[in-house]
């Protein structure tokens, strides 16, 4: 079988490692593609590394949609081939009008786990403003969030079944940015990169809406370096490309805004 204690040397999320480990397990056993539940950001970058040096397995990768950040992994032999379209995904509509009593992310996250359910059953959340959010979920929770999911904060909702196609994604969209900092503190960097206060931008990663390469980082002193990919919730993503030192001893950061 797989060399369990090599692969987990060193990984940051044991636990769920060595649960994508099992099911490997179980794909070389039976000759079967054998499929995970939905895994965050962090999760997927380790399975790239851990995986990534073996040879007798394939894994693909699928979240309802090209850019989408949580992923159920299928796992086979490497001798049976499979397309990401074996690995289910369903997307669900909530509907709403929350015109006067918007909703974000946390509130139709939180309403979905009151129903009951856990949050490795449950990928993306795509906001839709006053209208509601659709969600990307494991396709035996339809049946019960039709039912169950009945409101979110005061709203009524109506959840219902859609087919992938009619998710509203947006392509990703890249901006080039320069900035001159006197640090490369996270709330400086950041607040240049999306276009935000640092006081607001130091609110947000102390409330815990910025990830530093998918991980929580809420210290707003944290000093990010080239190649780090800074994700603030609901604004998308900023990668840190080059960075050099002025004749004055700041220094000159070239950034890539995601949105």
């Amino acid at each position: 079988m797989l060399p369990r204690d090599e692969l987990l040397k060193g990984v940051e999320n044991r636990d769920e490692i060595a649960r994508v480990i099992d099911r490997a397990e179980q794909a070389i056993r039976t000759w079967e593609v054998v499929v995970t539940d939905f895994l965050s950001p962090p999760i997927l970058a380790e399975i790239d590394r851990v995986f990534g040096r073996l040879t007798d397995i394939t894994i693909q990768k699928w979240g309802g949609y090209p850019q989408a950040e949580r992923q159920r992994i299928g796992i086979a032999r490497v001798d049976i081939p499979f397309e990401t379209t074996e690995i289910p995904v369903v997307a669900v509509d909530i509907a709403g009008n929350f015109l006067f009593d918007p909703a974000n992310h946390r509130d139709f996250l939180g309403a979905m786990l009151g129903t009951g359910i856990v949050r490795e059953k449950v990928g993306d959340i795509i906001v839709l403003g006053e209208r509601g959010a659709q969600a990307i979920v494991v396709p035996e929770l339809v049946d019960f969030l039709e039912t169950s999911l009945v409101q979110v904060r005061s709203v009524p909702v109506k959840t219902r079944p859609i087919e992938l196609t009619e998710l509203k994604i947006r392509p990703p969209q890249k901006k080039e940015i320069n900035t001159v900092e006197a640090s490369l503190r996270l709330d400086a960097i950041a607040s240049a990169g999306f276009g935000i206060s640092r006081g607001k931008m130091a609110e947000a990663i102390e409330s815990g809406d910025v990830r530093v390469n998918w991980k929580d980082v809420t210290q707003s002193s944290y000093n990010v370096k080239t190649g780090d990919l800074i994700s603030f919730r609901g604004k998308g993503r900023l990668e840190v490309g080059e960075v050099s030192i002025t004749k004055k001893e700041r220094y000159r950061v070239q950034l890539t805004r995601f949105v």
